[in-house]
C-alpha cells in the first residue's frame, strides 16, 4: 500500500484529500507545516508527498506534487525548479490527481526494480508494473487550471449525466474527442460502447454504409452483413467527428435517425430501432456551412443542444507549464525512461511559442525534445528541435 504525506495547511482540506485518497486504496498520513512533515518523515518511508508549500517539503529524496491555488506561468515554473513530480490547481481534479499518483508511483517501481537488476541484467528492459483502473481513470485528463479550460469541465459536469445531445467546436488538435470521451465516462451510459467515426476520412460514397451498415449484395463490395457505428454504438454514445464535412445525403439520414431513433441499413427498407446519443464535433463555423448550403439548419438544432467549445492554447498560455510537465510524465513512461527534467527557461521559452497546432502539436514537440534531448531538456535543446 503506498503512502501518501498530505501537506496542506487548510484542514478541512487536508482531511477531505486523506479521506478520498484512502478511499482509493492509499495509506496517509497529514501535516500543516514544515515542523510537523519533517517528523513524519523521520519515522515514516512516504512514497510521495501532495503540498501547497514547496518549502515545507522537508525530504528531498521523496517526490512530491505541487498543488496551488493558482494557475500562472510564474508558479508553475517556480513548481518545475523546485523539483516537483507534478503540478496541480485548486479546486483539485481527483481524476487528475489519481492518474499522477499511480504515474509516479509506477515510475519509482520500476526505477527501483531497475537498479536492483542492473549489475546482473544492465540491458534488459524493465517490466512495466500493471496498474488497476476504473474505466474514468484510463482516459486522459483534461489538463489546465485557466478560467477557459475550466468551464470545459464544468460543463462536462454538468450535462454527461443527462441525454442531451453536444456539440464540441475548436480548433484541430484542441481536444474535442477528450471532451467527448469525458461526456461519456461520466453519462450514465459510460458501462456502454463509445463508438467514434470521423466523417472526414471517410469517402462521401462510403459513409452511409460506414454508419448505418449494409446488407450482403447492396452494392459490388458488399460480400457479408455489416452493422454500421449506430448500431455499434446501441446503448451507449456515437461520437461523429468533424461532423461538418459529412455529404448532405448522409445529413438527412442522420437527422432521421435522430428524429425517430431508427436506421435502416443501405440495401435494406427494414427499420431497426437504435438507443444512441450523439456527441458531434466540428473544426467548422457550421453557421456559415449552413449559409453557404453546406450543411443543413435542422441537423444543426438537432446536434447542438449544448454547445462547448474548446479553446486554442494561444488563449490560455498559463496552462503551457502545467501540459509540458503532464506530457513529459506520461510520455517518458509509455517510453519506459525515466522522468527526464526540463530546465525553467525551456518552459518559458515554450510558453511564449503560438502553438497553431495545439494540444496535439505540443505533445509531439515533447515527445520530440525527450527523445532527442541529453540527460535533461535544455534551452539549447528547444532551439535546435522546435
Amino acid at each position: 500500500m503506498a503512502k501518501v504525506l498530505v501537506l496542506e495547511q487548510s484542514k478541512s482540506v487536508r482531511n477531505n484529500l486523506r479521506e478520498r485518497l484512502e478511499f482509493e486504496g492509499y495509506s496517509t498520513e497529514g501535516a500543516d507545516g514544515a515542523e510537523s512533515a519533517a517528523g513524519l518523515c523521520s519515522r515514516v518511508p512516504f512514497d510521495i508527498i501532495l503540498t501547497d508549500d514547496v518549502r515545507a517539503v522537508p525530504d528531498a529524496d521523496t517526490p512530491f506534487i505541487v498543488i496551488s491555488s493558482t494557475g500562472t506561468i510564474d508558479s508553475a515554473i517556480e513548481a518545475i525548479r523546485s523539483g516537483a513530480a507534478d503540478f496541480l490547481t485548486k479546486p483539485i481534479d481527483m481524476n487528475r490527481l489519481l492518474s499522477a499518483l499511480r504515474r509516479i508511483i509506477t515510475t519509482n517501481a520500476e526505477t527501483a526494480e531497475s537498479g536492483n537488476r542492473a549489475e546482473s541484467m544492465p540491458h534488459r528492459a524493465t517490466t512495466r508494473a500493471k496498474r488497476t483502473t476504473s474505466p474514468q481513470t484510463d482516459i486522459e485528463p483534461i489538463v489546465g487550471a485557466s478560467e477557459e479550460i475550466s468551464h470545459v469541465r464544468e460543463l462536462i459536469e454538468k450535462v454527461a449525466p443527462s441525454e442531451a445531445r453536444v456539440l464540441i467546436t475548436g480548433e484541430n488538435g484542441t481536444g474535442k474527442e477528450l471532451v467527448a470521451r469525458w461526456l461519456h465516462a461520466k453519462s450514465r451510459r459510460a458501462a456502454a460502447p463509445f463508438v467514434e467515426v470521423n466523417c472526414a476520412a471517410i469517402p462521401s460514397e462510403l459513409i452511409e454504409s460506414e454508419l448505418f451498415g449494409h446488407e450482403r449484395g447492396a452494392f459490388t463490395s458488399a460480400v457479408k452483413q455489416r452493422k454500421g457505428k449506430f448500431e455499434q454504438a446501441d446503448s451507449g454514445t456515437l461520437f461523429m467527428d468533424e461532423i461538418g464535412d459529412m455529404s448532405l445525403s448522409a445529413q438527412a439520414k442522420v437527422l432521421r435517425a435522430l428524429q425517430e431513433h431508427k436506421i435502416s441499413r443501405v440495401g435494406s427498407d427494414r427499420d431497426i430501432e437504435v438507443d444512441v446519443r450523439v456527441i458531434a464535433a466540428t473544426n467548422k463555423n457550421l453557421p456559415e456551412e449552413i449559409a453557404k448550403g453546406n450543411f443543413r439548419e435542422d441537423l444543426y438544432h438537432r446536434i447542438g443542444v449544448i454547445i462547448i467549445k474548446v479553446p486554442p492554447l494561444r488563449t490560455r498560455r498559463g496552462d503551457v507549464p502545467v501540459l509540458i510537465n503532464h506530457f513529459i510524465g506520461r510520455i517518458c513512461e509509455e517510453h519506459n525512461i525515466p522522468r527526464k527534467p526540463i530546465e525553467a527557461e525551456a518552459v518559458e521559452q515554450l510558453s511564449k511559442m503560438r502553438w497553431s497546432g495545439n494540444i496535439r502539436e505540443l505533445r509531439n514537440v515533447i515527445e520530440r525534445l525527450i527523445i532527442l534531448s541529453g540527460e535533461r531538456i535544455t534551452l539549447g535543446d528547444i532551439r535546435m528541435y522546435c
